[in-house]
C-alpha cells in the first residue's frame, strides 16, 4: 500500500521549492519507510537549485534527514518500527572500497546518491499523480514528510536523541569532522588551517579542537562566523577581506607553512592559495565541489616536496559507526 506524503519539489533550476503531494512505494526488501522529523539544508541541495549539480528535475531533494522508522523491508535487520534514525548517503556494499570500510568512495557513489535521481536499478521511489519524479537523492530525498531510504543509508540513534539538533550530522557535520578525524588526522604539534567557516568548516574546527593540533587557523569573509569559530576552538581567525591570508599564515608559521589545510569553500582561488600555504609534507583536503570543470594550477615541483592534495567525500565516514560516535 503506497504512502502519501508532502514534499518540497524542485521543478526546475532557479525555481522555488513547491510543497506538493507525492506517493511513495512500499519498502523493498532492503528499504525503510521513515517519517521525517527534521532535515538540514546543505549547500549540495542549493547547488542543484542553482544548476551547479546536474541532478535531473523535477525531483525531490534533501539529504540530511532524521526521523522515525514506520516500516521496513523483509531483509532489513538493523532497525525496526519506532526506532529513531539519521539518514545519510548510501553505497553498494560490494565494491572494493565499500568492503575496505570506505563506503563514501563507493565506485557507484555518484549515481546512487547525487546524479541518478532513481534507485540503482533505474526505478523511481516517488510519484506525483501518475508521473514518476526524480528522487532517491542520497537515497532519501528528505525534504518530505516521509521517505524511502536504503538500509545502508541509516544510522540508528537513541530514543531520547533530539532529531532536530542531529539531522545535519548526515552530511555537513559528518564531512567536516570526518575530514579532520578520519583523513587529515593531525598529530601533536600540527598547524591546521581551515578555509571557510560554514557548517562544514565549523564542524572541522570542533573536531580539530579534539585533536593534538596546537594551532587551528580559520579564514572566512563573515566576522560572525569567525567569532563562532573562535568560541568553538580556533586559536587564530582572519577575515580574508582584510588580511593577506598567505602572508598571515607565513608569519604564524615562521615562513614554513601549515602542516594541514582544509578547504570548505570550493572556490578555486582559495583552493590554490591553500595549497601554496602547505609546509613540506603538508596535507591538503578538499571537501566542497565547485562547478564541473573547475581547475587549479599546481606547481609540480612544489608538490614533490612531500605535499599531498586529497579529495574528501562525506568525511570518509562509515556512517553506522561514525554518526553514533558524533552523537
Amino acid at each position: 500500500m503506497a504512502t502519501t506524503a508532502t514534499a518540497a519539489v524542485l521543478n526546475g533550476v532557479h525555481e522555488d521549492f513547491a510543497l506538493e503531494e507525492i506517493t511513495l512505494d512500499d519498502p523493498r526488501p532492503d528499504e525503510v519507510l521513515v517519517r521525517v522529523v527534521a532535515a538540514g539544508v546543505c549547500g549540495t541541495d542549493l547547488g542543484v537549485q542553482a544548476g551547479h549539480i546536474p541532478f535531473p528535475l523535477p525531483g525531490g531533494l534533501g539529504h540530511e534527514g532524521a526521523g522515525i522508522v514506520e516500516a521496513e523491508g523483509s531483509q532489513v535487520t538493523s532497525v525496526k518500527p519506532g526506532d529513531q534514525v539519521l539518514l545519510t548517503f548510501t553505497s553498494c556494499g560490494t565494491c572494493r572500497n565499500c568492503r575496505a570500510g570506505h563506503p563514501a568512495y563507493c565506485v557507484d557513489f555518484l549515481h546512487r546518491n547525487l546524479l541518478g535521481g532513481e534507485r540503482a536499478d533505474g526505478s523511481a521511489t516517488i510519484r506525483r499523480g501518475t508521473e514518476d519524479l526524480h528522487g532517491h537523492f542520497f537515497a532519501q530525498s528528505s525534504f518530505s514528510t516521509h521517505v524511502l531510504a536504503d538500509e545502508r543509508g541509516l544510522a540508528k540513534v537513541g530514543p531520547d536523541a533530539d532529531l532536530s539538533l542531529l539531522a545535519p550530522l548526515g552530511c555537513g557535520i559528518q564531512t567536516g569532522s570526518g575530514a579532520v578525524l578520519n583523513v587529515l588526522r593531525p598529530e601533536p604539534g600540527s598547524t591546521l588551517a581551515i578555509f571557510g567557516a560554514g557548517a562544514v568548516g565549523l564542524a572541522a574546527v570542533m573536531a580539530a579542537a579534539l585533536s593534538p593540533s596546537v594551532r587551528i587557523i580559520v579564514t572566512d569573509l563573515v566576522d560572525s562566523r569567525l567569532e563562532l569559530a573562535r568560541e568553538l576552538g580556533a586559536t587564530d581567525v582572519f577575515n580574508s577581506k582584510d588580511v593577506d591570508v598567505p602572508a598571515a599564515l607565513a608569519e604564524l608559521t615562521g615562513g614554513v607553512g601549515v602542516t594541514h589545510a582544509l578547504d570548505c569553500t570550493g572556490n578555486a582561488g582559495v583552493v590554490g592559495a591553500a595549497i601554496r600555504a602547505l609546509a613540506p609534507m603538508g596535507q591538503r583536503g578538499l571537501t566542497r565541489a565547485p562547478a564541473a570543470g573547475t581547475t587549479v594550477e599546481v606547481d609540480i615541483n612544489f608538490v614533490l616536496n612531500g605535499r599531498t592534495i586529497t579529495g574528501i567525500t562525506e568525511g570518509d565516514s562509515n556512517p553506522q559507526l561514525f554518526l553514533p560516535a558524533l552523537v
